[in-house]
């Protein structure tokens, strides 16, 4: 956006306790999104040019376009019938509706391609000035400049510059027109790249700031005083200054020179302004380039932030204390966010400071030069703002939509992802659940509700942050369970306007009834990343530590829930094909001088590859790596650090064998030390590795450059139970891990109900086998029964608990103020014969009992007695459900569609 001179000096005294940027009505700002974002990242609909857009501007609710295009088209599917519309690289629409005015205006040349690169209004918003490629508008001669008046949508003949070449930048004060671009000379005088005219008549002014390259962007400073000029030049006016200079606003001449202050092969692309500061977007070619931003005081035209992203950047704006910019940034590592990969068009930070704001809607490169948004502005109309976003792009957020979108200050509606939970319990009276952050495109700070059994009501509520490329699991532990019972959790997650995800999957859990003894043991001795790899769904693998925060992401679908596991009791394996799946981490950080990393692992493969390791990149191959665990293609163990060279201890024995082992490397101030199945098998006296900002992966990363290099990067076969630790284990204590892997754990059989029915005292001769109701009551009389086909014990355990679980229906008032007692069957029944009048007998005394069950759907627990139940294993066994009082408790049977409410046993067994 270009700013004037008169209405920049009047935002500077007016605005600038606020950080306001633009010249606008001050609206509230949007409550819908994670302040200090002012816009939702929910495109809307326009009208789409055929080509590129360049230049964007607005005044009184019009948004005036410019490109290099032929006609504008209705929105994608917009069902209006609405026709293509001849625009010749010039387009006026609505800003609220996006549609176009009664405003036409064709840019044509007579020779070449005619083209719009620069708009921008005078202060009093009543002129339009457009600088590009261009002969005549509406068949009125002009040179590659002209001047609109707003209200006839007419060009003012009176204004008549003559530019020799291409105009690309434009800023306007009061009385003066500023130009960059291509030309060398204006009204036929030497004009090198930069040059002023008279905002009314177009005379040329005596300002000269003669630049060796052509100049891209112009910006007049809040007090007028100085021009801040931006382009590919290295001198203006004969002195060094490459790509950025600031000159006094009369005669051209410099205040302020940047030699070497910006690389040799990077260019400004564009200049902003607000009341504290001036901001760049850059572009590079080659490497070693600069593509980020800057911004730069106006009181010493010196710097106040460098943000080094890659990926050029074409577009900057500064608005309400956010710089927005459009570019494809794909490497914010150097600024500590993600590492080179995906291109986002799209980013929102402070003035302030390089750190993104949750703000990040996405185009895709589109046509011509492949490079995404060019150019944005700000419109209001009717209360609200709109941030208009122009360009190549054929796709705003995976939809069709060309060249043109925009983002408006209300109206979020786009819900946060699902979320994707698990939950684990390794001891007595404790569960975490725990889930990755969602992801909201202008919500940073989301809320998330965890329910428990199915029910209406959040058992608890958690607030987390996440960005599109720092997502860490959040977790909330449950201590109000009871041992040997089973559990299901649901989480959502819901943004600052109340949009609210869908329920995530059921995430199931067994409370054990005895400490299971490795994964608490990895936990206690202080493992700050645990992936157990039992995950039943992608992309995320869970954290299982005691902080809970690192969890991994599934890339190109590893194996799932492999069988059996490295260690004893239902823990899963994750299964990798050698070629291209891994595991990366979330959570990007540095590693201290002492740590521990282990793994589990099982294969065959004679190719190697990397089992476990530490790299700067998650979805690609790093370009640093250490701190890793990788296996030769005949089956030995490295263990290497990066110190200037390669570190490394080979073991001597082959481990391809088919069989699960245990591995762990440690360093700290005693140096190296690799550990296989218990034993030590190798140290080193290196006591440093490569000092950088990285991810752990599993599964597979770089390995060019290290010994016994194998064919494959990638691991083809399972891995269990990995961890690390931000301390050196003890010999001790990884021999401890490798004897609890084989110590005996609980294991839990879930049986659902065989039969199920009930009987009815007013309905004496009913029965109610295939209904998806059960139904239990004193006065009348309902009585339900279940059968279940219980398991034996496996081999040397015995049933150690067993609890049972109902769910209530939806039916209102289907919960009971009433004890509901769970006896045995004495009688034969079946789930097809039984009624009222047949019904079994049943005996004493209660094996369990529900105190009362709440309104409202949910799963209900509660314990029954395990000697009861031990005698009759191996064997069909009936339970009924019984009440003395008045009020009906209704729950879902075996034949409802809701499967997490089917009765069920939760059968615990272990050691005797």
């Amino acid at each position: 956006m270009r700013r004037s001179r008169g209405l920049a000096a009047a935002l500077a005294l007016s605005l600038a306790g606020t950080g306001a940027g633009i010249g606008l009505g001050l609206v509230p700002q949007a409550a819908a999104v994670t302040p200090p974002v002012a816009f939702t990242a929910d495109a809307l609909s326009t009208w789409q040019p055929n080509g590129v857009v360049w230049a964007l501007a607005e005044a009184g609710g019009t948004v005036f376009v410019g490109g290099t295009f032929s006609a504008v088209r209705p929105p994608d599917g917009d069902g209006s019938g609405a026709a293509e519309q001849p625009a010749v690289n010039f387009a006026a629409l609505d800003a609220a509706t996006g549609a176009p005015t009664s405003c036409h205006l064709s840019f044509t040349v007579g020779g070449g391609t005619a083209t719009v690169r620069a708009l921008t209004l005078s202060p009093d918003k009543q002129t339009l000035y457009a600088g590009g490629y261009f002969g005549a508008v509406n068949g009125t001669p002009v040179s590659s400049l002209a001047a609109i008046d707003v209200a006839t949508c007419t060009v003012k003949t009176s204004f008549r510059p003559a530019f020799a070449a291409t105009v690309r930048a434009l800023a306007v004060t009061d009385d003066t027109v500023y130009a960059g671009g291509d030309f060398l000379t204006v009204a036929g005088q030497p004009r090198e790249r930069f040059a002023a005219v008279d905002a009314a008549d177009g005379a040329l002014r005596p300002f000269r700031a003669d630049a060796d390259e052509p100049g891209r962007a112009v910006e007049v400073t809040p007090d007028g005083g100085n021009v801040v000029l931006g382009g590919d030049f290295f001198t203006v006016n004969g002195t060094n200054t490459h790509a950025l200079a600031v000159v006094d606003s009369t005669s051209g001449a410099l205040t302020k020179s940047y030699p070497g202050f910006i690389e040799t092969n990077s260019v400004v692309k564009d200049i902003a302004t607000d009341a504290t500061g001036f901001y760049t977007g850059h572009e590079g070619t080659g490497g070693g380039v600069f593509d980020g931003r800057i911004a730069l005081n106006l009181s010493d035209f010196n710097q106040r932030w460098r943000d080094t992203c890659l990926g050029a950047t074409q577009a900057v704006l500064p608005y309400q204390n956010v710089l927005y910019s459009a570019s494809h940034a794909h490497d914010c590592s150097s600024v500590g966010e993600y590492p080179d990969g995906q291109r986002h068009h799209l980013l929102a930070q402070p003035t302030t400071s390089v750190g993104k704001l949750g703000w990040a809607p996405d185009t895709n490169d589109g046509i011509g030069e492949g490079i995404g948004p060019r150019v944005m502005a700000v419109g209001s109309k009717g209360g609200v703002r709109y941030l208009w976003v122009g360009g190549e792009f054929t796709t705003v957020n995976g939809s069709a939509q060309q060249s043109l979108t925009r983002f408006a200050s209300t109206g979020d509606a786009g819900a946060p992802t699902v979320p994707v939970a698990t939950a684990a319990s390794f001891k007595p009276g404790e569960v975490q659940v725990r889930w990755r952050t969602s992801l909201d495109l202008d919500d940073s700070a989301l809320t998330y509700r965890i329910y428990r059994n199915g029910a209406g009501t959040p058992i608890a509520t958690v607030t987390a942050d996440s960005l599109f490329f720092k997502r860490p699991q959040a977790s909330w532990t449950d201590t109000t369970v009871a041992a040997g019972q089973s559990y299901t959790y649901r989480v959502t997650a819901t943004d600052a306007a109340g949009n609210t995800s869908a329920l995530s999957a059921t995430a199931s859990v067994t409370v054990p009834t005895s400490v299971d003894a490795y994964p608490n043991q990895v936990r206690a001795d202080g493992a700050q990343l645990f992936w157990r790899y039992d995950d039943a769904s992608l992309p995320n693998a869970a954290d299982s530590s005691g902080s809970g925060n690192q969890n991994g992401v599934h890339l190109n679908a590893p194996a799932l829930r492999q069988t059996p596991g490295a260690v004893s009791g239902a823990s899963t394996a994750i299964g990798f094909n050698g070629m291209d799946n891994r595991v990366y981490g979330d959570l990007r950080q540095s590693i201290g001088g002492s740590y521990t990393i282990e793994t589990w692992f099982k294969t065959n493969t004679t190719r190697g590859g990397k089992l476990f390791g530490f790299g700067n990149n998650q979805v690609r191959g790093s370009s640093q790596y250490d701190k890793h665990v990788y296996m030769t293609n005949d089956g030995r163990l490295v263990y290497g650090v990066y110190t200037g060279a390669t570190r490394t201890i080979t073991t001597g024995a082959a481990y391809n064998d088919n069989q699960w082992h245990h591995v762990v490397a440690t360093q700290g101030p005693g140096g190296m030390v690799l550990y296989v199945d218990g034993a030590q098998k190798g140290t080193l006296a290196v006591t440093t590795h490569e000092n950088y900002a990285g991810y752990w992966h599993a599964g597979g990363d770089s390995l060019g450059g290290w010994p016994d290099r194998p064919t494959s990067e990638f691991w083809a076969g399972q891995l269990d139970e990995t961890a690390v630790y931000p301390s050196v284990l003890s010999a001790a204590q990884v021999q401890n891990h490798h004897a609890l892997a084989t110590a005996p754990a609980d294991s839990v059989v879930q049986v659902q109900a065989a039969e199920d029915t009930y009987a009815n005292a007013g309905a004496p001769d009913g029965n109610y086998g295939s209904s998806s109701s059960l139904a239990v009551r004193g006065t009348s009389l309902y009585t339900s029964y279940l059968r279940f086909n219980l398991p034996t014990a496996p081999a040397g355990t015995v049933l150690k608990s067993a609890s049972l679980s109902v769910k209530t229906s939806t039916m209102s008032g289907a919960g009971t103020a009433d004890t509901v007692s769970v006896v045995p069957v004495t009688g034969p029944w079946t789930e097809a014969g039984t009624t009222y009048n047949n019904r079994p007998a049943t005996g004493t005394p209660a094996l369990g009992s529900f105190a009362g069950v709440p309104d409202g759907s949910a799963v209900h627990t509660t314990g029954l007695s395990t000697a009861a139940l031990a005698g009759a294993l191996g064997t069909g066994y009936g339970l009924a459900l019984t009440s003395p009082g008045t009020d009906a408790l209704w729950l879902w049977s075996s034949e409802a569609t809701a499967n997490e409410g089917t009765p069920q046993l939760t059968l615990t067994f272990g050691a005797p």
